[in-house]
């Protein structure tokens, strides 16, 4: 449990001087945007606003907070989907933003790496890269508020996964703060270095509980001279995996992306959006979006690759209709569709949300058996499964029934719901949490469900890197459940 703290006025006042009018703010108006998270469903207080302007005014202000026993909550463009950084409701932290710490230090297109400021918004960074005729290879929904603070600190994933890999992929050096204030300084890229632990992966999805990541050097790559989008439509999602195989040995390291998305998620953005139209003439069970890229040729060069690619899978009957993006107008309004997903799906109503991950060949066997599991099980709701099939990533959204109150039905059925989603994906070998983090959303969860020896180990490294708890308290690690006498 995090002790105390020792003098809050003191704090207050001491806070204030350090960081400036900018830098520290008591004011209920300058907290309250900042005191729930995006979707909703977390809300809690803090005794302030702290936004230093550089890394050593986060290590001083972490060694203040250390000396008074004040907790911190770090966050970036407050977008996470787990409640990882929205303080608790005791008041007793600060909130430790780094939305001022926004600048790109270096972007070196001959090394291939850009070193950021923890608080550079994803966008901005794909705009720095763009113009030095680079590209950073990963990108999600989110991509104008996530800073890459966030990105790193909760390993977040995205859509270009398949062929990149997840933030720790693109993750070459780190600059943290550690709970004590020290300075952890790992941004130099070495390729090869064998000194010891790899400490930078350490603190790559800890989500702030080991340390604060104030800079990131990144990889970039060249960027594509060539793009090719398709939306195909199948029979079940069977095929699309059959499909998924069948392109990825026919593209090789052009194909980026493989998106699945059923037919009700498409309905749902059809009628979200006013103006979306249906990529097909016709309604499909299962739909496919598949994104190629390459940084030789030309469009019609790979659109032609990716063309003679699905001929050849429609000769096997594994797809039914497809549509290839003639521009790039065209690919981005079909990632509009697929990126509409979840708001489509709120606006229907209450709705449990589990970011869930399979191994990728089990992909399509799960949803065909959980899907109908979870509705028999709770009669009335819809079971919706749409995501990355390439990396095993399934986004498992289960429907309230009609006429349910939200809030009321999430906090009763809903937790009853996801629990027994977790106990399924534990069974099948995968993880409650994909890409999206553990928060304070699953950590009960995790305690529950995760392997003794990990959670041990986990525990045991947080209690040495942060003794006084202090680095979002509550937040990935769960709690040591207490022995109970025979």
């Amino acid at each position: 449990m995090t002790p105390p703290i020792n003098n809050l006025d003191t704090f207050i006042a001491e806070a204030s001087d350090l960081l400036g009018p900018k830098g520290f703010s008591t004011d209920p108006e300058a907290l309250s945007a900042w005191l729930t998270d995006w979707r909703g469903r977390y809300s809690g207080r803090a005794r302030g606003l702290a936004s230093p302007a550089s890394t050593p005014e986060v290590a001083a202000l972490v060694k203040l907070c250390a000396r008074h026993n004040v907790p911190i909550v770090p966050q970036g463009g407050n977008s996470g989907m787990a409640g990882g950084a929205t303080p608790d409701d005791s008041g007793a932290a600060i909130l430790l933003s780094l939305r001022r710490m926004n600048a790109i230090r270096s972007l070196d297109t001959n090394a291939g790496q850009a070193v950021c400021d923890a608080g550079v918004i994803l966008q901005t960074l794909h705009e720095a890269a763009e113009a030095a005729a680079m590209r950073f290879p990963l990108t999600l929904g989110g991509k104008g508020s996530a800073t890459i603070g966030g990105l790193v600190s909760t390993n977040a994933g995205g859509t270009q996964v398949l062929r990149h890999g997840t933030m720790r992929a693109q993750v070459l050096g780190i600059e943290a703060v550690l709970a004590d204030g020290q300075v952890f300084d790992g941004l130099i890229a070495l390729k090869k270095d064998n000194r010891g632990f790899d400490l930078k992966q350490l603190l790559i999805g800890s989500e702030g509980t080991l340390g604060i990541v104030t800079a990131v050097t990144l990889r970039l790559l060249p960027a594509s001279k060539a793009r090719a989008t398709a939306w195909v439509g199948l029979a079940s999602i069977t095929t699309a995996g059959e499909l998924l195989r069948r392109v990825d040995r026919a593209l090789g390291t052009t194909l980026e992306g493989f998106e699945v998305v059923p037919a009700h998620c498409l309905d749902s953005v059809m009628s979200y959006l006013p103006d979306a139209r249906a990529p097909l003439s016709q309604r499909h069970e299962w739909n496919a979006l598949i994104e190629c890229a390459a940084t030789q040729g030309d469009d019609s060069i790979l659109r032609e690759r990716l063309e003679n690619a699905l001929a050849d899978a429609a000769k096997e009957e594994l797809l039914s209709d497809a549509i290839i993006a003639a521009n790039e107008r065209q690919s981005e309004d079909l990632w509009t569709l697929r990126d509409s997903i979840s708001a489509a799906e709120r606006a229907l109503g209450p709705a449990m949300q589990h970011d869930i991950s399979v191994p990728v060949e089990r992909m399509p066997e799960f949803i065909l058996a959980a899907s109908p599991a979870i509705e028999e099980a709770f009669p009335g709701t819809t079971a919706a499964a749409f995501g990355h099939l390439g990396d095993g990533n399934v986004h498992f959204h289960i429907l309230a029934p009609s006429g349910a109150v939200p809030g009321e039905w999430e906090d009763s059925q809903g937790k009853e719901i996801s629990a027994c989603v977790y106990d399924l994906v534990t069974e099948w070998g995968g993880s409650i949490s994909a890409e999206h983090g553990i928060g304070q959303m699953k950590v009960s969860e995790l305690g529950r469900l995760g392997d003794p020896t990990a959670l041990s180990i986990m525990r045991s490294v947080k209690h040495a890197l942060d003794p006084q708890n202090l680095l979002n308290p509550g937040k990935l690690v769960p709690q040591q459940r207490p022995c109970m006498d025979s």
